[in-house]
């Protein structure tokens, strides 16, 4: 009788402290546009992927906070961070001067190098090729910034920048067709869209100044949890998770030995 009372007691006064503990944990939002693989997309209605599952192991060793994942565009995710709506970005997002001023970057999460991607009939080999084609890209990219800095240098013969709207694996596809003459992308998800899709599409690397890592990003106004997530993402770097969640979704090891935030 007095174990069957005991263990009444404990049963009930888990169910009183659980919402407690539960409720000091607080909620933050990750936005993503979800259509961007390996790094974010959707299975099964359900968001998944390399930035997603690092975010999830990291959630898994910060006590203080609750992650929660929210699929938007493109263009609100920006917005919502301005606004409150969303305190971190996770989107395969690089290293922009622009970003660093208004933003909290992580630690580097993977190494992810940009390509020139073009139709195996009409190859565009090197940077200084897109004089007189047409690219496809989003408002406010590290990639749309590359073709404008090009242009602002080659005014004489610039290259168009159409701003589709698009995700990259309809861009791939419009690309093979023939729809435009080029396109600027990070070499992981490049390759892993061709491979899925058996598209017949050329790809060179480009050689730039750029910082070709992957970050997670974080509102202006959370620096704990900034920091928080640096301490998981070394302890997930140093058990060898960081490691076995690149293999699984990006196909190998990507991580960088650069520790910055650069």
């Amino acid at each position: 009788m007095r174990k069957s009372l005991f263990l009444g007691l404990t049963i009930l006064t888990g169910l009183v402290m659980s919402p407690l503990a539960h409720a000091k944990e607080k909620e933050v939002v990750v936005a993503t546009a979800g259509d961007i693989r390996p790094f974010s997309f959707e299975r099964k209605r359900q968001l998944t992927g390399y930035d997603i599952n690092v975010l999830k192991a990291a959630d898994k060793l910060i006590d203080d906070y609750r992650f929660t994942y929210k699929k938007t565009s493109w263009e609100s995710i920006f917005v919502g961070l301005d606004s409150g709506h969303y305190q971190v970005a996770a989107n395969n997002l690089s290293y922009t001067k622009e970003r660093a001023d208004k933003y909290l970057y992580s630690k580097p999460i993977a190494t992810n190098p940009l390509v020139l991607v073009s139709p195996n009939n009409a190859k565009v080999n090197q940077l200084n090729d897109i004089g007189g084609l047409t690219t496809q890209d989003d408002t406010g990219t590290s990639t749309a910034k590359l073709v404008s800095d090009w242009n602002s240098k080659h005014k004489d013969n610039p290259s168009t920048i159409d701003y589709s709207g698009e995700d990259v694996s309809k861009r791939l596809f419009d690309l093979e067709n023939g729809e435009f003459n080029y396109l600027i992308f990070d070499k992981i998800s490049v390759e892993t869209i061709i491979k899925q899709k058996s598209l017949d599409l050329h790809v060179t690397e480009i050689k730039t100044k750029d910082n070709p890592n992957n970050y997670i990003i974080f509102a202006d106004d959370q620096e704990e949890l900034q920091k928080s997530f640096n301490e998981a993402l070394e302890k997930l770097q140093e058990s060898g998770k960081l490691e076995k969640l690149s293999k699984t979704y990006l196909g190998e090891d990507y991580l960088t030995h650069d520790n910055t935030h650069r």
